[in-house]
């Protein structure tokens, strides 16, 4: 499991509720700030459509031909403005946000928390300021630190015609790719200026450029059950990667599907109660039933969002039987992997162990039995046997 997605925002957002609702993992949950200091790591999910609901049975890895792929979902401390100096817990913040591919903004949709996260009396505060808080502490981050000994960089940047390999040494450990810092260079003209001639302002550029291709940025707007439709809207106006959520109502219902109450499936409109309840619990399902008829959660559609709209992956299934679509064992797709839109065949012969990488001959199509060459591009729900030479299986 690769792929890592960070939540972050500020305090009292609903983050950590978002955190426990995504992944069930026991965190602390308080009306007060920094919370989550230490970094919370757990494993959640994305969801897709069972390839065996073609079959005549299902195999066993998915939930009523819903199958669940794993992510990493890290819940990093509180947010506050001047982070990017070291306020509040911004060292520990920005360090949490290295590796993550993505970050889910958590918001307070309802405007119930000023911008620093401290609960207000009334739902006063403009949420679009929580959206614009996170994307300028984190370009200030990077920022200071391409800035660090940038004479020097600027110099050697000169004398080696690459500047992008320069800022990209500079940046190392924090999951960002040269190729993303030459886009960014190229499309603010800064290969036309000398780097020891690029002021303050053309550093701030670069990074927000370098920040929105390789930390790109959701919204989870949240509390959507106490938000106003207004705030809502202008929230999906201004944001195109925005997506309502109650992680609160989320977490009831996986709370309740984990007592073996109802029968729930995460990104479900709809569940069913199983057991006997009593007339305070029937009142609180009865509710929760009506809030999410329409629309759901939201926190399901949100990893979604993410993982699939946002960061352009798909889930292929690599398979050692291409007729029963099995491994030796008989299992039927045990394994389902998340590889980025436009990888081939080789690269999944790579994810699923380097040995069989190197010794790759060739692939199969195990719906059509087509044979496929290394620089075969897969697609979305692809079902793949590799063939690799003896010694690298």
């Amino acid at each position: 499991m690769s792929l890592s997605i960070a939540l972050a925002g500020k305090p009292n957002t609903g983050k950590s509720t978002f955190f426990k609702a995504a992944t069930l993992i026991n965190v602390e949950i308080a009306n007060y700030p920094f919370t989550t200091i230490n970094a919370n790591r757990g494993t959640s999910h994305v969801r897709v459509p069972c390839p065996c609901t073609q079959l005549e049975a299902r195999c066993g890895h998915c939930v009523g031909g819903v199958r669940f792929v794993p992510i990493e979902l890290v819940d990093v401390a509180g947010l506050v403005p001047e982070a990017h100096k070291g306020r509040g817990l911004g060292n520990a913040f920005l360090d949490n946000l290295r590796q993550s591919e993505a970050i889910i903004n958590v918001i307070d949709a309802s405007g119930g928390t000023d911008i620093e996260g401290n609960v207000l009396g009334a739902l006063s505060h403009d949420p679009l300021e929580d959206v614009t808080l996170l994307e300028k502490e984190i370009s200030l981050w990077v920022a200071g630190i391409i800035e660090k000994n940038w004479q020097r960089l600027a110099k050697k940047a000169h004398l080696e015609h690459n500047i992008s390999h320069v800022i990209a040494t500079q940046l190392a450990g924090l999951n960002i790719e040269e190729y993303q810092i030459k886009n960014a260079v190229m499309k603010l003209g800064l290969s036309d200026k000398s780097p020891e001639n690029w002021e303050r302002a053309d550093i701030i550029n670069l990074s927000q450029q370098v920040r929105m291709s390789a930390k790109p940025i959701v919204i989870a707007a949240n509390k959507k059950d106490v938000a106003s439709s207004s705030n809502l809207a202008r929230i999906g106006e201004v944001c195109k990667d925005a997506v309502a959520t109650s992680g609160e109502a989320e977490l009831a219902l996986r709370l309740a599907q984990q007592k073996e109450l109802i029968a729930y499936v995460p990104g479900d409109t709809h569940f069913a109660i199983v057991a006997s309840l009593n007339q305070q619990q029937t009142t609180a399902l009865e509710r929760l039933q009506k809030f999410i008829e329409a629309e759901g959660t939201g926190v399901q559609k949100c990893l979604n969002t993410t993982v699939f709209d946002v960061l352009k992956y798909i889930v292929v299934y690599p398979v050692e039987d291409e007729h029963r679509w099995s491994d030796k064992q008989g299992r039927v797709l045990p394994d389902a992997f998340l590889i980025k839109e436009g990888q081939t065949a080789k690269d999944l012969a790579f994810k699923v162990h380097s040995d069989i990488g190197s010794g790759f001959i060739y692939a199969v199509d195990a719906r059509t039995k087509k044979r496929l060459g290394e620089h075969h591009e897969l697609q979305n729900g692809d079902i793949i046997k590799i063939v690799a030479t003896s010694r690298a299986k």
